[in-house]
């Protein structure tokens, strides 16, 4: 395992370099979901795809408070790195595998046991009602094997490799696509063989990773017996950047959970629709949220190292090199968001439902290259409290209010429903905006009086 160093030479190459293996990683993750929407799409009916649209965003968002909790990890690493503090790293990642283990456990509990409630809330059409139960509860039994193959992610990302998780990524994909074709298509078990295979594949992932890394053994610190032990100082910094984090992914998770429960008040097939937009979004929003993640990583080591010059400037790359790909997106999205639903559902009603609701995400494609740079350039800076802020203001003062708003006066319109996402993006644009000025002018006085 080679570890990149940051905070020397060019600024964009190595960028670039780090970024793709993410993007990969991130698309191959998005084939998880659309793989088992697509197979799901073909071989079983609408209830199976409402129930897996459901099911899953439910999944999804304890998996992202894992992701974003470990993101404490992966600025901390990352910071340790550059501080050339190996054996501090070295602590952190064994405090933090021991806090992951009881999330794990955590999670595992509230999916089995609240499952049903969990659909109800949701609402999910009477129809899919027992399938969204299922699939909760099956995925949700496999919460230790979904932390582990996170926390394997954040860590060698907080090292600066980005190939290691990609290799991951890639096994689970492939390992997933042969459960789908296999539960789903041949034995006819619906959601439930699309829950199984997903588990499936990410057992094969994290055994095979494991093999991996103790064959390598050349990480830049040493992880003994004694690593993994609680240390309250790594705790607490694990908990301080990851915790704002996690909130705030969770808060907009529900703030989303509250859009489709509102559409699945609607209809069936308005519940199918969304769930087929949601696996599109999913890969037009790839490349924004992978400079995201990579965007952290490279803005810890050079904060650690007391560059933060490089660390501005990182952003801008960023910004720039993103926003080229949104608007491809937006034009593909906006006007051909038919065409890319059609891959996942056999239904015109369906396909025609979600072509409306990614109309409005196609708009958030050239937004989010500014708020998503924006939002890893804070959390590589450990400026994760005020992420957590401008997310629940964007998640519960404008996405609910207005979702809840077009619901009522836009005749059940999902493009207008679909509105409220670029709504809050743009309000958490403007937010980051007037942060970043606040901090540059703050660094600038600091200079002059020093």
């Amino acid at each position: 395992m080679k570890k990149t160093n940051f905070t020397e030479g060019a600024i964009l190459s190595p960028l670039l370099r780090f970024m793709l293996p993410v993007l990969f990683a991130m698309f191959l993750q998005a084939m998880y979901g659309a793989v088992d929407l697509l197979v799901v799409g073909q071989f079983a009916t609408n209830a199976d795809v409402s129930g897996v649209s459901t099911g899953s965003q439910i999944v999804l968002t304890l998996t992202n408070l894992i992701v974003s909790f470990a993101m404490g990890i992966t600025v901390t690493v990352g910071q340790k790195i550059g501080q050339k503090r190996p054996d501090e790293a070295s602590t952190v990642v064994g405090t933090g595998i021991v806090i992951f283990i009881a999330v794990g456990l955590i999670f595992t509990l509230i999916s089995i046991v609240f499952a049903a409630p969990l659909a109800s809330v949701m609402n999910a059409p009477e129809e899919a009602f027992d399938i969204t139960v299922k699939y909760i509860r099956i995925c949700g039994g496999g919460f230790l094997i979904v932390t582990a193959y996170n926390l394997i992610g954040s860590i060698f990302r907080g090292l600066g490799d980005s190939k290691t998780p990609l290799f991951a990524v890639g096994i689970a994909c492939v390992i997933n696509i042969i459960g789908d074709l296999i539960f789903v298509a041949v034995l006819g078990l619906g959601a439930e063989g699309a829950a199984l295979a997903t588990i499936a594949a990410q057992i094969v992932s994290v055994i095979v990773s494991l093999v991996i890394i103790a064959k390598k053994g050349d990480m830049p610190f040493k992880l003994t017996k004694d690593s993994f032990k609680f240390n309250m100082l790594s705790a607490k910094r694990i908990f301080k950047l990851g915790a704002p984090i996690a909130l705030q992914d969770f808060l907009v998770g529900m703030s989303f959970l509250v859009l489709i429960a509102i559409v699945n008040n609607i209809s069936l097939e308005a519940s199918a629709g969304v769930g087929v937009a949601e696996k599109v979004c999913a890969f037009i929003m790839l490349v924004p949220s992978a400079f995201m993640q990579s965007m952290s990583s490279f803005v810890a080591q050079n904060i650690g190292a007391r560059k933060p010059d490089r660390a501005k400037k990182v952003l801008f790359y960023g910004i720039s090199v993103s926003f080229v790909f949104g608007v491809a997106m937006f034009l593909l999205t906006f006007f051909h968001g038919d065409i890319m639903s059609a891959i996942f559902s056999k239904e015109p009603d369906t396909v025609q439902l979600a072509f409306d609701y990614l109309k409005a995400y196609a708009i958030d494609c050239i937004l989010t290259c500014f708020l998503f740079c924006f939002i890893g350039y804070f959390n590589g800076n450990g400026n994760t409290a005020f992420v957590m802020t401008q997310g629940i203001v964007g998640a519960f003062c404008i996405r609910i209010p207005v979702a809840f708003l077009m619901s009522h006066i836009g005749n059940n319109s999902l493009f207008l429903i679909g509105l409220a996402t670029p709504c809050s993006t743009v309000v958490q644009i403007i937010m980051c905006f007037v942060m970043y000025t606040i901090l540059r002018r703050k660094a600038t006085y600091q200079g002059i009086t020093d």
